[in-house]
């Protein structure tokens, strides 16, 4: 059985490109080498729209990524554990929060930098921490707190 050498020729510039794409999706996806991260965790009242890959953002810049999310049982609460690029230090009095990216945008986690000399060390936790907020809801309290302020007589 033979085979001629453009076939050969072309599964391999396939697999080639196969894996280039691979390689692509793994980096844009936040999950190359561990050793240039540290891990820190924060848990949050609400993580609606935040999942394993979200970015992890710092004054409009992106320093890491979600790397899990799972739901305390003993706390009801959504705890997250995100890395962050070594390098970028975290002062220990910073807080963080879940922000989105507009009407129909998707969510982010956003570091809001505190003052304090020192800084978290790998596998810390931040404790000041504000979860989701549900777009829906706010319209609802909206459309009804707009219901009540009228004054019905003439």
């Amino acid at each position: 059985m033979s085979h001629s050498t453009t076939e050969v020729l072309t599964g391999g510039l396939v697999l080639v490109v196969a894996a280039g794409f691979a390689f692509y999706a793994a980096q844009a996806a936040g999950l190359s080498g561990a050793g240039d991260n540290y891990p820190l965790s924060a848990s949050f009242r609400s993580s609606e729209g935040v999942s394993v890959g979200t970015d992890v953002r710092l004054a409009g810049v992106k320093i890491g990524t979600v790397t899990d999310v799972s739901l305390n049982a003993q706390t009801f609460r959504a705890d997250t554990t995100f890395s962050v690029k070594d390098g970028i230090m975290i002062p220990d009095d910073s807080s963080i929060v879940i922000a989105s990216e507009g009407l129909l945008g998707g969510n982010f986690v956003e570091v809001m930098p505190g003052g304090s000399l020192t800084n978290f060390e790998p596998g810390d936790e931040i404790t000041d921490t504000q979860g989701a907020v549900s777009l829906i809801s706010l319209l609802v309290k909206f459309v009804a707190g707009s219901g009540g302020n009228s004054d019905g007589g003439s």
